[in-house]
């Protein structure tokens, strides 16, 4: 056999060890695989990564685009990769600002207990250096709903509107329901109620793994802080938000149901509700097209001024507030 014919035959072979490998790394983390790929889409868009230091160390942040600042926060266990979907859609009028969110992703601290103050510290880390003058408008899905709206209390001179999807400031107990299954079934309950049923349901292997990273990842972190929480719980005094607030909620959530969002939507001041039928906890990965039209709607139009109006469902999927 010829050298270049062994060179090939070796090319081919690594080739194919390659592919095993990462066919074993995404049955095992398919997770991680997912959130990298999510990450790398985030770059392929335009956006560029960056870090800036903050009291627990430092923080990762994507951005890119030009216009008006629009700042999109991701959930609970999550990271920037969950707006990888709708961010090339936004990008086109918007200056994106997307971290992963203390004890999340590539931001710090790496370990110990999540605190809300080390939250709010790392949000404030990136604002300050990203947008320290212009008003911004503030999107949170799930947990980073509810740092929005605290950010947005303590700062409503630097902040335009908030969206709340699918989360917000007010307690709330899923029952029968946990973010910390220990094994496949909890697992498989607790997904399936975050997401529609008519939706592609989850792997799994995928379950083994959302079982493993909630053992040691960033909700057990959080959940290791919850004892501090209470005093961040707007139960009762949601008028301390004075900025205008608009609610995008997936109506299939199981979770966090459509009369979370009512309760808010009878609480604050200037606020507005739209519903997405067919979506569930994560609107922007679970039914993205949805999710970025009634956006674009919202963001198009003046924010939320007169008292609390209930928007029904449109034909296309979508409800927004004239």
């Amino acid at each position: 056999m010829n050298r270049p014919v062994k060179l090939l035959l070796a090319a081919v072979l690594f080739l194919i060890l390659a592919g095993i490998v990462v066919l074993l790394i995404a049955r095992m983390r398919p997770l991680a695989m997912y959130a990298a790929s999510g990450r790398r889409a985030l770059l392929s868009a335009g956006l560029s990564k960056s870090a800036v230091p903050s009291p627990a160390g430092p923080q990762t942040f994507f951005r890119g685009g030009s216009g008006p600042v629009l700042v999109l926060l991701h959930g609970a266990g999550d990271q920037a990769a969950a707006w990888s979907i709708v961010a090339p859609k936004l990008l086109p009028g918007h200056t994106l600002v997307i971290p992963d969110l203390a004890g999340h992703g590539d931001s710090a601290p790496e370990i110990g207990p999540l605190p809300v103050e080390t939250l709010l510290a790392g949000l404030s880390a990136v604002l300050d250096e990203t947008v320290p003058k212009e008003p911004v408008t503030i999107v949170g899905n799930s947990l980073g709903a509810w740092l929005a709206t605290l950010w947005a209390k303590d700062h409503p001179e630097r902040v335009e509107r908030i969206v709340l999807v699918n989360g917000g400031p007010l307690k709330h107990v899923a029952e029968g329901l946990t973010l910390q299954p220990k094994n496949r079934a909890e697992a498989r309950k607790a997904v399936d109620a975050l997401r529609d049923p008519g939706s592609i349901r989850v792997p799994d292997f995928v379950l083994d793994d959302v079982v493993r990273e909630a053992a040691k990842g960033p909700i057990a972190r959080l959940a290791a802080a919850s004892e501090g929480m209470e005093k961040f719980v707007l139960d009762g005094r949601l008028a301390e938000v004075t900025v205008p607030v608009e609610i995008v909620w997936g109506v299939s959530d199981r979770m966090m149901p459509l009369s979370y969002a009512e309760a808010m939507l009878a609480g604050l001041p200037r606020t507005r509700l739209t519903q997405l039928p067919g979506c569930g906890h994560v609107p922007q990965q679970e039914c993205p097209a949805a999710f970025v039209e009634a956006l674009q709607k919202l963001l198009g139009g003046p924010p939320p001024e007169a008292a609390p109006a209930t928007v029904p469902p449109s034909p296309s999927g979508s409800g927004v507030a004239p």
